[in-house]
């Protein structure tokens, strides 16, 4: 009956060239706005979500999967060649993007983050028509205990992103944290950390402190010195080497299924998701990996992860009516607007929507390999640019993308304070990632630690006393206790 179900779902999207058209224009569209910082798929979503009004609701819905798809993948262009991550989930490719595009490498850096992209996005696809509901209900056994001890598992990662300066990571992340705290108290209400500034009662802005601490940040180190790019060979091939490839499969699926498990997590997010599979390579690779400097893996890992996300933040979506992240709650206003009702009844009852949803979802990964790789080149050109030129208009795009976030000239001013913060943290070799990963989590923490005490009774037991806090909370002391001993041996 399923794979009925499958085959037919199939024979809808390919029996309407209507509804590949709009697949392909929502992954383009997301793709370009994914590139430009501070412009997120959120943004993208929301923006096309009138244009679905008076058109059959799965190619609406299949325009909108398009625009995630490809607004997470876009965020990777910008990281690769600007070293500014256009979305949260491409920080992590950052990492090893951007020194591979500083050798001259930024096309194959882009197809390998193309062709990662596609395994994580496809492999997200299939878990998603098979496990939907069983994903779904097990993203559902998570409460606070359970959030906490997720944000404490992400928190351990910063073990992991920095490196051999592990205070200075540590420091950087309670940074981060700290500036999370900024705004009201979501348990109490009052306002913390003001300092009787009115635009900061609402917090830190998430996108203006990206922006800043790599975009602005990169701006200033590129004035400072007048960095010039390596050219690109002129016959540089922009299709990933067969070689990579192989070396790089089994980090794919491997991330691709812890970000589809993260992405099923109501909450968690693409973001997590990327550093998650971030986390989970350098553990495996070890000490003295060359991730950080170039490696192909640290492209693969977090595009793989992030993209699989898209696919596991629809599960609890459309089997329960919870919106995974910030991009599905858009989707779930669409499906709502069509006279739809997500959960345990629309599953049973929309079968042909539902699986015909499902094969958009993979021919939109198809479209997202298919438009990747035939821009591969004209984005890894980009390098080229004069400095001069690129410099202002990196600048250009940083602001346009901090304002657009609440069409607030306040968070242009975060967004150039946290460039300054940037530019002297690396002056002094502190880690930016793990101060990045701080403001992520530091709010989801610090909510459910509270919420989960006042639970208890301030009890902390009820972390150890749930089967799925108790594994997580003890991978996160395992994942430093391993780490710290390993750093220690290759010191002695």
């Amino acid at each position: 009956m399923e794979a009925l179900s499958i085959f037919q779902g199939m024979t809808t999207v390919l029996g309407d060239p209507v509804t590949l058209i709009f697949v392909f224009l929502g992954v383009i569209a997301g793709v370009f706005v994914g590139a430009m910082p501070g412009l997120t798929a959120t943004t993208g979503c929301a923006l096309l979500l009138p244009f679905t009004f008076g058109h059959e609701p799965l190619h609406g819905l299949l325009m909108l999967v398009g625009v995630f798809t490809g607004g997470i993948y876009g965020g990777s262009l910008s990281a690769i060649l600007l070293r500014t991550p256009g979305t949260p989930a491409a920080a992590a490719t950052m990492i090893d993007g951007f020194p591979m595009s500083e050798r001259g490498e930024a096309g194959r850096a882009i197809g390998l983050a193309t062709v990662a992209s596609f395994v994580g996005g496809s492999v997200g696809a299939i878990v998603m028509t098979l496990l939907a509901p069983k994903l779904a209900a097990l993203g559902l056994a998570f409460g606070p205990p359970e959030f906490f001890a997720l944000t404490l598992f992400g928190l351990a990662m910063i073990v992991a992103v920095s490196g051999d300066s592990l205070v200075r990571g540590v420091m950087a992340a309670a940074i981060g944290m700290w500036i999370s705290t900024i705004g009201f108290d979501p348990i109490a209400g009052s306002s913390r950390y003001t300092f009787g500034i009115r635009e900061l009662l609402g917090g830190v802005e998430l996108i203006p402190i990206l922006v800043g601490l790599f975009g602005v940040a990169q701006v200033l180190a590129r004035a400072e010195k007048l960095l010039v790019f390596p050219k690109s060979p002129e016959k540089e091939k922009f299709l990933p080497r067969l070689s990579d490839l192989a070396l790089t499969k089994w980090t794919a699926v491997k991330s691709a299924l812890i970000g589809v498990f993260v992405g099923s997590v109501p909450g968690a997010g693409c973001d997590i998701a990327a550093f998650a599979a971030y986390s989970e390579l350098k553990r495996s690779e070890g000490v003295g990996s060359d991730l950080g400097k170039g490696n192909p893996k640290g492209i693969v890992a977090p595009e793989a992860a992030n993209n699989a996300a898209t696919t596991g933040a629809l599960i609890p979506m459309l089997s329960l009516g919870v919106p995974g992240d910030a991009v599905t709650a858009v989707l779930l206003g669409a499906l709502t607007i069509h006279g739809f009702e997500p959960g345990p009844v629309f599953f049973s009852s929309n079968l042909d929507l539902i699986y015909a949803l499902f094969a958009g979802v993979i021919f939109a990964q198809l479209a997202l390999l298919i438009v990747g790789l035939s821009l591969t080149g004209l984005f890894a050109r980009l390098i080229r640019i004069d400095q001069r030129i690129m410099i202002p208009a990196i600048l250009f795009l940083c602001m346009i993308g901090s304002y657009s976030v609440r069409y607030s000239l306040f968070d242009m001013y975060v967004a150039l304070i946290f460039g300054c913060v940037g530019f002297l943290f690396e002056k002094v070799r502190i880690p930016l990632s793990p101060l990045l990963l701080g403001v992520v989590l530091g709010t989801l923490s610090e909510q459910n630690l509270r919420r989960s005490l006042i639970m208890s009774h301030g009890d902390l037991a009820i972390f150890v006393q749930r089967p799925v806090s108790l594994a997580l909370t003890a991978g996160a002391f395992f994942a430093i206790v391993f780490m710290v001993l390993r750093l220690r041996r290759s010191t002695t």
